[in-house]
């Protein structure tokens, strides 16, 4: 069976080694770049590569324009790696289609974790998964979203958060219980991670997005109108 591979980006040298020693450790194929442009090459070069974890300070190009233009061809999951954790930055992130968000100094063993739940939720084809509401008809095996037969371009996380609603439909959630099904770990960062992507999947969705209710002081409900 192939082995996953994945691209680990950043200029510090160690950062890299610390990484790829755990992620190979646990069976994953390691690529390496020491800045973004390098970075990109590597990413065009491979279409093989299921998940990029990326710093957000290097030369050349830094880790927002990489992953707007990783974006700009592809859903693969991005975990952004940032040594300041300012809100601003976070939200700057998943306004790009960030799916993870990580501040250094991290574990190792919790990057590794991460990784293994977003791949998993990725590969995931417990599927007779085509699940319609509303008219927005969602394909879990293919990852895609439609409405009236048009696609709807969504990010890895806003797919995901979708299809929780969809499965919760007349629910009302948390904001934490969202977390911890949609981001699939304890999360420590602010809940309004959730609202900025809420924000953005209405939109998306244009007048179905009129579906996602919110819960004022707990969180959201999903519900089709009759």
């Amino acid at each position: 069976m192939e082995r996953t591979k994945i691209l680990v980006v950043d200029d510090e040298s160690r950062m890299r080694k610390l990484v790829r020693d755990f992620l190979t450790r646990e069976g994953y194929v390691v690529l390496e770049a020491g800045d973004g442009m390098e970075a990109m090459d590597l990413f065009y070069a491979d279409k093989d590569i299921a998940l990029i974890i990326l710093d957000v300070m290097m030369p050349k190009m830094d880790g927002w324009q990489v992953c707007r233009e990783i974006r700009e061809h592809s859903k693969v999951p991005v975990i952004m790696l940032t040594a300041r954790s300012e809100e601003r930055d976070e939200l700057q992130g998943f306004e790009l289609g960030v799916d993870e968000y990580i501040s250094k100094p991290f574990s190792p063993k919790i990057l590794v974790a991460r990784v293994e739940a977003i791949l998993r939720r990725t590969k995931g084809t417990q599927a007779e998964e085509t699940m319609n509401a509303g008219g927005i008809v969602i394909d879990k095996a293919a990852h895609i979203v439609t409405i009236e037969d048009k696609p709807v371009e969504l990010s890895y996380k806003e797919f995901e958060l979708l299809s929780y609603f969809v499965e919760n439909q007349g629910i009302a959630l948390s904001r934490e219980k969202i977390l911890n099904n949609v981001w699939n770990y304890d999360y420590f960062g602010d809940a309004r991670t959730i609202d900025t992507h809420v924000k953005k999947l209405r939109s998306k969705l244009g007048d179905k997005g009129e579906y996602i209710k919110t819960i004022w002081g707990m969180g959201y409900k999903f519900e089709v109108e009759a």
